[in-house]
């Protein structure tokens, strides 16, 4: 009796232990190859999974999430000869477990090799200038062609980055002696270009000044001019009336044009700063007829019958005698 109660424990320990042994649980962002008898058979997926124990067995326990493999530090012999040390970090994500576990031995061997190996291809057939300011390019050429490489292993490269490119000293130094003398020469011509254009604004405004200079005497030449023709015109029709009026048979006309010249004459005489005595070259009488003439014009215009007031008499004064006071 004790012996069929401790058989029947026994089996029912080892149907708990069977249980436990065939249940496969699967943590999240992980899958794992299932195998039967050392064949793949299925995968996996995040859960409770049943596979009975003995018969199927966990081959490979593939991470689904995204990782990064940081490439280390090598050596790259550019286009021009120039040695400089790169590293660099991949982005990769597996999509599909069974290919990651049995198409490649190392996932991440392989992924690194392959790196390293096109990173010295593609780096290597750039110039260091290049290389240096085309890191985008490069990242892009990178992903293509790994991307490429590891689409037979169920991989996804997300993305391929090129952390430094560190030169050597002696190229570092004379890379800043060549942009400490590019920044000096972009000085220089910014300088030449400056006063350049301030020279072009200062000739081109003595230009429009002469210009405007110019404009000014002529408009003022043609003004004057103008004010001259304008004063002939006006000395033309007074000489036309004068005329007329002489060929009528008024002498008072002509006695008036003589009065006003002559009184121009003994008026320049007396605003003479060096003239102390003024002396007459003619008979003063003659001056009063003169004026005569004027008030006799100035009647006949006016209409009027004004009287004439009589002529004083006048002595004649001799050529050096000092005038009145």
């Amino acid at each position: 009796m004790v012996t069929l109660f401790s058989l029947i424990s026994a089996l029912i320990v080892l149907a708990i232990m069977f249980l436990f042994a065939s249940l496969k649980i699967v943590r999240q962002g992980y899958e794992y190859t299932i195998e039967h008898f050392g064949r793949f058979t299925t995968v996996a997926r995040p859960g409770l999974n049943f596979y009975p124990a003995f018969f199927y067995s966990v081959g490979r326990r593939i991470n689904m999430m995204e990782q990064v493999l940081d490439i280390p530090g090598q050596e790259i012999i550019t286009k021009d000869n120039a040695m400089v040390a790169v590293d660099g970090v991949v982005f990769f994500q597996v999509l599909d477990a069974a290919k990651a576990a049995y198409e490649v031995s190392d996932l991440f061997v392989a992924i690194m090799q392959l790196t390293t190996t096109n990173l010295r291809t593609v780096m290597g057939s750039m110039d260091l200038d290049e290389l240096l300011s085309k890191r985008d390019e490069i990242n892009a050429r990178l992903l293509g062609v790994i991307d490429h490489a590891t689409n037979p292993w169920g991989v996804k490269v997300t993305r391929v980055e090129v952390k430094d490119i560190r030169p050597p000293v002696d190229i570092v130094n004379a890379m800043a002696r060549q942009m400490k003398a590019e920044r000096e020469k972009r000085a220089n011509i910014l300088e030449a270009e400056g006063s350049r254009a301030s020279e072009i604004l200062r000739a081109e405004g003595q230009k429009q000044a002469r210009i405007l200079e110019a404009e000014g005497r002529r408009e003022s030449a043609y003004r004057d001019s103008e004010a001259r023709e304008r004063a002939a015109e006006a000395e033309a029709k007074a000489t036309q009336l004068v005329s007329t009026a002489i060929e009528q048979g008024s002498t008072q006309a002509i006695n008036y044009f003589i009065a006003q010249k002559y009184v121009e004459a003994i008026g320049k005489f007396a605003t003479s700063p060096n003239a102390k005595t003024i002396l007459f070259p003619v008979e003063a009488t003659q001056l009063m007829g003169t004026l005569g003439g004027i008030g006799s014009l100035a009647r006949e215009a006016l209409g009027e019958n004004i009287a004439s007031p009589p002529t004083p008499a006048v002595k004649p004064r001799g050529p050096f005698e000092p005038r009145d006071q």
